[in-house]
């Protein structure tokens, strides 16, 4: 059934090219950054840190925590997000030289729970990270994960809480970063334009696909 979800949303609408960034730095920012925001106020963040020169870890960790407030602003609760931004700017420079392609190798479980320490890292946070900044195979599991995966009989309706989805997720699908990376992006687009807080089933391309419990 996932399998089936995943190529039918796949067949109608394409490769998504997610993450939309330049670098993995970019990645990682705005993985922090989109916590409890739309994605279009983290674009207007991402280009004030460009127009500021300080798009990258380094200069994070330069700058004043209030300079870093002012250009982050747009994307919301900015006090808290030039605070892990800075965090995991320290953690890297401090642990890995600033390297971040080598912070985000080794064993893929110890590096998680390494990210999950950090001050804003939470799961889905730690999960994009790995996922399109370290090209490591872990699924992102989001509100619209699972709100599609709850209204076609998935998992249950209460109570499934995001380690167990992401544990059924990584049990029942190959673990192939290409297909984590589209899935995830695919699961968004349809959750933006149908799985909405209000479903709007009418013309969506899982509208017909039966319920099944069977993964």
């Amino acid at each position: 059934m996932l399998m089936r979800i995943y190529k039918t949303l796949f067949d109608a609408y394409g490769p998504q090219h997610w993450w939309p960034a330049d670098h993995p730095e970019e990645v990682v920012i705005g993985a922090i950054l989109t916590q409890n925001t739309a994605w279009t106020n983290v674009e207007k963040a991402i280009q004030e840190l460009k127009r500021a020169g300080c798009l990258g870890f380094r200069k994070i960790d330069a700058t004043s925590i209030e300079d870093l407030m002012q250009w982050i602003r747009p994307a919301g609760t900015y006090r808290q997000k030039a605070e892990y931004l800075k965090a995991f700017a320290r953690w890297l420079i401090t642990e890995h030289d600033g390297d971040l392609q080598r912070a985000l190798q080794g064993d893929a479980d110890t590096v998680r729970r390494k990210l999950l320490a950090l001050k804003g890292i939470g799961p889905e946070t730690a999960d994009a990270i790995l996922l399109y900044a370290g090209n490591r195979s872990t699924f992102v599991v989001d509100a619209y994960t699972m709100r599609v995966l709850r209204r076609h009989g998935l998992i249950e309706s209460n109570g499934a809480g995001y380690e167990s989805v992401r544990g059924l997720l990584m049990q029942a699908l190959p673990h192939d970063v290409q297909l984590f990376n589209e899935y995830h992006a695919l699961l968004v687009e349809v959750g933006k334009r149908h799985c909405k807080a209000a479903a709007q089933c009418e013309g969506c391309p899982l509208e017909h696909l039966e319920h099944n419990a069977n993964l």
